[in-house]
């Protein structure tokens, strides 16, 4: 941002001869800087009162405020509804690059100077950059991933320090993922509500600063150093993953804050100014469009700037890859409460030289009117495709359950296709495939596993009587509900895993693998494990608790993705047209004819295959077939026949509980015997294939 802007250089800026503040609140009529002993966060050695120029932005300076300072802000300003000032309450710096608390539980910020300046050693590493088309997201939990590993040092174990360790490194790379995205680091609290109840936050979206990262993720000695050196472990992690050539996406909590509802506490905006960062309507009251008790405002400057700076700090002095926007269609409301898919804050985040370069993936809803804006993002976002998720666990699960129930599966193969192939129904032409993540599953909901096995939630542990988390899961339990030592519907069970995993890792878009779904973990029929920080939600280590079958199934087809361009277009294809990297899709019936109207639509067509050949402008050239089948009993397919194909190599299939690596050929025209709900993946082989570069050259390719 320019200097000329008048918001800029907020928060602290620091030198051995002390520092500048610089705080933005439109309706304060004073604050004061309070900066602390190191040792008593309740004994303030300089207090210093601020100056407010024309644009809202106070600012002041103090010998007191050195690299490492502890420092807090007292606010006052007019009575009335709107506001919130108390001078009484010493409050949170929204800039706060690292937080301390306070004996009586309030925070104080922690200045630090930038990493650039303090010379963290980055040991020559950049970002991957993995193209998004190669991209395969892997959604984790800093302490949930590597708290049971005991191939890491026990006080490693849950930290940024752990999942930077080797073994977190040869288990991620080994598995074939490129983009480790973290559920939220940000420093967090819990929510008034579960500290009653003697509970606690676990998944972290509950913000409390957005500059700072969550302290308790640190190991125990960085912690004991304090806020520069839990900072240090976060860039440490993060050039760690770099170098063995992963990714990093920050799983963001910008729409609210941990100050709650107008009851809640106040450790920063409702103090500082709450007319002007919170949302309200008419009569002063909070709008709540994220369902947390407030809403930030990103109709005003003020919030948007914080929402580009914090992303810019974590992208450049942190290095991370990228963030996925947690109810980003908060982010995208105006000044009237309405979503704009050229809201200011959206456009900034495209046009930024930093962030344009970062990989922005929305969360495309919220809970206000007129949330759902999956396919509504400009381009150059990448949104969670809830479509996909229903439709492939209703196509597997649901469908499953009323060919069961009624004898017939109640609809057929043209709305998975239409997901498999990239969503072309709810994303742009000019978008294409890759602005739709396609998941399953995500942190809140099922695992995987768990769809499988239950038919209903089991949420009592969460102490809300079972009324949280969704009620609509699209799952089936196979015939028992949870656990059972029946081998037929247990095999069942990990058939319908690998079906969703094998749909997943080979569908257009950017896949999202949700950590231990690659190997079976269970939450015991929990959809809602947000307050959970136990061995239920962390990832399982031991032999007994992995599924190796599943965990073979997912390196194999994640192998498989990488090796296979025509998996993974990055443009739409159209009928009679060469599009350059986008895949020639054909698709035929059982009977390898090309579908019919009549086959896209009746209920009954439960078989489908799909060849795909790839345009590529950087690969070579390359054509796969995969065979569906979601009927009960088996069938026989003819392969088809089609110009420039001369044979088939099966790849992959998910009848077989682990992947058989004995390659089988087939030819065209010829007879095969698919079993009953099941995958089957080919590599087609060819005469040399004739097509045009973007550039208009024509190139040639043996396949």
């Amino acid at each position: 941002m320019s200097a000329l802007d008048p918001l800029h250089d907020l928060g602290v800026r620091t030198g051995a001869d002390g520092g500048d503040i610089r705080v933005w609140s439109e309706h304060a009529t004073s604050i004061e800087l309070e900066v602390f002993a190191d040792a008593d966060l309740d004994w303030a050695v300089e207090r210093t009162p601020l100056v407010r120029d024309g644009h809202g932005v106070w600012a002041g300076s103090s010998a007191a405020l050195v690299p490492g300072a502890r420092y807090g802000l007292r606010v006052d300003g007019p009575a009335g509804f709107d506001h919130a000032f108390n001078p009484a309450h010493t409050l949170l710096d929204p800039y706060a690059r690292g937080l301390a608390p306070a004996a009586d539980g309030s925070w104080r910020g922690v200045a630090l100077e930038p990493l650039t300046d303090a010379g963290f050693d980055w040991a020559g590493t950049s970002k991957p950059r993995v193209a998004l088309d190669h991209t395969v997201v892997y959604e984790t939990h800093v302490r949930g991933f590597s708290k049971l590993n005991r191939a890491i040092p026990e006080p490693l174990r849950g930290t940024y320090a752990g999942l930077a360790h080797d073994a977190s490194l040869e288990y991620l790379t080994g598995l074939g993922v490129t983009t480790v995205e973290l559920l939220p680091v940000h420093a967090f609290v819990t929510e008034q509500r579960l500290v009653r109840q003697g509970r606690l936050n676990y998944w972290g979206y509950n913000s409390l600063a957005f500059f700072a990262a969550h302290a308790p993720y640190a190991s125990a000695a960085a912690q004991s150093e304090g806020a520069h050196a839990v900072r240090r472990e976060f860039a440490g992690m993060v050039r760690r993953l770099h170098e063995a050539g992963l990714e990093v996406v920050l799983d963001v909590v910008y729409n609210h804050t941990a100050e709650e509802g107008r009851t809640g506490p106040t450790y920063s905006f409702r103090g500082i100014d709450n007319a002007s960062y919170y949302r309200h309507d008419a009569h002063g009251r909070y709008v709540d469009t994220t369902g947390c008790g407030n809403t930030l405002d990103f109709g005003r400057g003020a919030p948007q700037r914080l929402v580009l700076d914090s992303m810019r700090y974590f992208a450049e002095e942190l290095q991370v890859d990228g963030f996925r926007l947690d109810l980003a269609a908060t982010l995208g409301r105006d000044d009237h409460g309405g979503f704009t898919p050229e809201h200011p804050l959206l456009r900034a985040m495209l046009e930024d030289p930093v962030l344009s370069t970062a990989k922005l993936i929305a969360e495309p809803w919220d809970v206000g009117p007129g949330g759902w804006r999956t396919g509504d993002f400009p381009a150059g976002f990448t949104e969670w495709n809830d479509r996909y998720r229903d439709r492939m666990r209703d196509f597997w699960l649901g469908d499953l359950r009323r060919e069961r129930q009624t004898g017939t599966a109640g609809s057929g193969i043209g709305r998975f296709a239409t997901r498999l192939a990239g969503s072309a129904n709810t994303f742009a032409l000019e978008r294409g495939p890759l602005a739709s993540l396609n998941f399953v599953t995500a942190h809140d909901g099922f695992t995987l596993a768990d769809l499988t096995a239950y038919d209903v939630k089991h949420n009592l542990g969460n102490g809300e009587h079972d009324r949280d988390g969704t009620d609509h899961n699209n799952s089936y339990n196979h015939g028992v509900e949870g656990e059972t030592d029946d081998p037929v519907i247990r095999a069942a069970r990990r058939r319908t895993i690998r079906n969703l995993l094998g749909t997943l890792l080979l569908s257009a878009g950017v896949p999202m693998l949700t950590a231990g779904d690659e190997y079976g973990r269970s939450q015991r029929g929990n959809n809602n494990a947000y307050c959970h920080d136990s061995d239920l939600t962390w990832l399982s280590w031991r032999d007994d608790g992995r599924d190796d079958g599943i965990l073979a199934t997912t390196r194999r087809l994640l192998q498989l993705r990488a090796e296979n361009p025509a998996l993974r277009p990055v443009r739409f294809g159209r009928s009679g047209e060469t599009i350059p990297s986008a895949s020639q899709m054909d698709w035929f019936n059982a009977d390898g004819t090309t579908m019919t109207i009549d086959d896209w639509h009746s209920p009954e067509e439960r078989t489908l295959q799909y060849l795909a050949a790839s345009t590529p402008e950087f690969e070579a050239f390359n054509r796969i077939l995969l065979v569906v089948h979601a009927h009960e009993a088996e069938t026989e397919v003819v392969l088809p026949d089609h110009a420039g194909v001369t044979g088939y190599t099966r790849l992959w299939d998910s009848v077989e509980e682990e992947p058989v690596h004995d390659p089988i050929d087939h030819s065209p025209g010829e007879s095969i015997i698919v079993p009953p709900l099941s995958m089957h993946l080919f590599r087609a082989h060819g005469e040399r294939w004739t097509g045009e570069r973007a550039d208009g050259r024509t190139v040639m390719d043996e396949r």
